[in-house]
């Protein structure tokens, strides 16, 4: 009986709990290897369209990760990162593309949004409501698949870990989603001016996302992460 209650109590302290994180935002304080986010995905299935949005603010000066995506067949299935000095590049499936003048402001909000098509492989960035360049990268990959790991704050060299301070993220992200379609032009910029829903459409992309959504987001934190009202 003994072993039973504790079983159970096992089981119950480690469910997550959906949570409305409207007003919330994950705040990364410190270089390190061990502070992150997981972020368990609403749909299990084969991603071959998707749209991620994000809000994040820092003052980081180096390369660092925005958002990792692995599967236990490949670490940089879907990873945005930030280049020193450089362009965004946009990996998926092992390949990645650059986009360059896609130039993010220091200590202020930053609102990303990130889309890609298997079909043609098509990427594209909006970075405070400026679209990139449209290029190709990983054409016909079915890659996104099977029990996805997905992490804020760190950079997977390999499924669920290898992270390397060096490439830590140190700052704030809040508002976070990601759809299973790509999402027009339109509703990116209903994004870019904090404009998720929209009362007049009622289309499913004009909603939260379906495979992570930030008002009803399944995740746990790791390390000194704190969850804390959103600074303006």
């Amino acid at each position: 009986m003994e072993k039973l209650i504790l079983f159970i109590s096992l089981m119950v302290c480690c469910l997550a709990e959906k949570k409305d994180l409207s007003g919330k935002m994950f705040t990364f304080p410190v270089d390190s290897d061990t502070i992150y986010v997981k972020l368990k995905p609403d749909l299990t299935k084969t991603f071959l369209t998707t749209t991620v949005c994000m809000r994040y603010f820092t003052d980081l000066q180096r390369s660092y990760s925005l958002f990792s995506l692995a599967s236990p067949s490949a670490d940089n299935n879907l990873l945005l990162w930030n280049e020193k000095n450089g362009p965004f590049n946009v990996w998926v499936a092992q390949n990645h593309v650059s986009f360059y003048g896609m130039n993010n402001e220091l200590n202020s909000w930053n609102s990303l949004c990130a889309t890609w098509d298997s079909r043609t492989g098509i990427g594209q960035l909006w970075l405070n409501g400026k679209p990139s360049n449209r290029k190709s990268v990983s054409p016909g990959s079915t890659s996104l698949t099977g029990d996805l790991s997905i992490v804020l704050g760190q950079e997977q060299d390999s499924y669920e870990g290898s992270f390397d301070t060096k490439q830590s993220f140190v700052g704030s992200i809040t508002d976070v989603y990601m759809w299973d379609t790509v999402l027009p032009s339109k509703n990116i910029q209903y994004y870019m001016h904090n404009e998720i829903y929209r009362p007049t459409e009622y289309d499913s992309m004009s909603k939260p996302g379906n495979v992570l959504n930030w008002v009803s987001l399944d995740f746990t934190t790791h390390g000194s992460v704190v969850v804390e009202d959103k600074i303006m």
